[in-house]
């Protein structure tokens, strides 16, 4: 029996020590192989014409060429799945959104010291994070099969953070919600899914599985090509017609009702299916709080994150929708939740927005 094929990974970075610290890592898992390690494009750019990779690891910050240039003509050239690095700062958040924009498809931060011992603690992340890039459609590549990520540790449900659903939620009301859940992918087509929201839309909230210091930047650049309002979430922020709120990474996001009212409440938390904010506990919280007067959207990303809560979301009352395999740029999360029955309608990326403002006015 033939040995399943490695995932083969080119790391890219000026530090020395961070090659050192990522090679180990990455080669500690059975389904990768490290092919070499760079210390900035130019030589990178020689290791790929004689062994192109699956996956690239880019740096952003590095001398003689910065990262985002590096990707601009690697996605012109030869596309590849690349997993940018950079420095867990709020000013690098602007710079790892024009990242994705230039075909990124995820994203490992980094602190300014102590990177070798940060990458060391998140090793599972890392793994995952570089097995969903090797399943990415990139420019027109063909998509791999999805496999559900492994590891050691133990993936706590959404049962670590609030109570399954107890029957139905409240009565309807005149107020609808829609809940919308991402990951791998998932920064563009939310732009395109809020982009087609009018200013009158029912209020949003969204989780899209990012780091810290990253989703205030992501909701500042989706304010400003919008129509409707868009967010980095606070604790207690209602949630509103015209608004879109987004959860902030490194933080859970909840939906809770008082009276006909709906608001979001921000919390600390383990994480759930390896993410903090988790899919799962804003679906669960949906079906707990809202019921029939929610909407659900299960979006591109690896793994299984968001496919349970969006099954009791449906049981609770809600419509809930799945985004299909030829749109997405990973269909893992999604190929769950239609797994599970939890989707009532399978749809493209274009007709989101256009059905779930339909169900919200059925």
């Amino acid at each position: 029996m033939l040995a399943a094929k490695k995932i083969r990974v080119l790391v890219i970075d000026d530090s020395a020590s961070v090659r050192q610290t990522m090679t180990a890592i990455l080669q500690e898992d059975p389904e990768i192989e490290v092919i070499g390690a760079a210390p900035d494009p130019f030589s990178a750019a020689r290791r790929i014409q004689e062994e192109v990779p699956d996956v690239i690891t880019l740096d952003v910050e590095m001398p003689r060429m910065d990262g985002i240039t590096f990707l601009r003509k690697l996605m012109v050239q030869c596309p590849i799945p690349v997993v940018m690095c950079s420095s867990l700062t709020e000013e690098g958040s602007e710079t790892l959104l024009q990242a994705m924009e230039a075909g990124a498809v995820d994203v490992i931060l980094k602190p300014r010291i102590g990177v070798a011992d940060h990458l060391a603690e998140h090793h599972l992340q890392i793994r995952d994070v570089v097995k969903g890039a090797s399943r990415a459609r990139v420019r027109g590549r063909p998509a791999l099969r999805e496999a559900k990520p492994e590891g050691p540790a133990k993936k706590l449900t959404a049962d670590a953070v609030l109570p399954p659903p107890s029957g139905r939620a409240m009565s309807r009301t005149t107020e609808m919600v829609v809940c919308l859940g991402a990951s791998t992918g998932g920064t563009e087509a939310l732009r395109e899914v809020l982009e087609a929201l009018p200013a009158n839309a029912p209020g949003v909230v969204v989780v899209q599985h990012m780091p810290e210091n990253f989703t205030r930047a992501f909701a500042r650049r989706l304010d400003g090509l919008c129509e409707v309002d868009v967010k980095e979430a606070a604790d207690g922020d209602p949630v509103l017609r015209g608004h879109v709120l987004i959860a902030p990474g490194g933080k859970h996001l909840m939906l809770e009702r008082q009276g006909a009212r709906y608001h979001v409440s921000v919390k600390d938390g383990p994480l759930v299916s390896r993410h903090r904010p988790s899919v799962d506990v804003l679906f669960r919280s949906a079906a707990r709080a809202a019921g029939s007067n929610a909407v659900g959207v299960i979006m591109t990303g690896m793994g299984d994150d968001g496919a349970r809560g969006l099954l009791e979301m449906k049981q609770a009352g809600a419509r809930t929708f799945a985004q299909d395999e030829a749109t997405s740029i990973v269909f893992g999360m999604p190929r769950e939740a239609i797994a599970r029955g939890a989707a009532d309608r399978v749809i493209p990326l274009g007709a989101i927005a256009r059905d779930m403002l339909a169900a919200t006015n059925r």
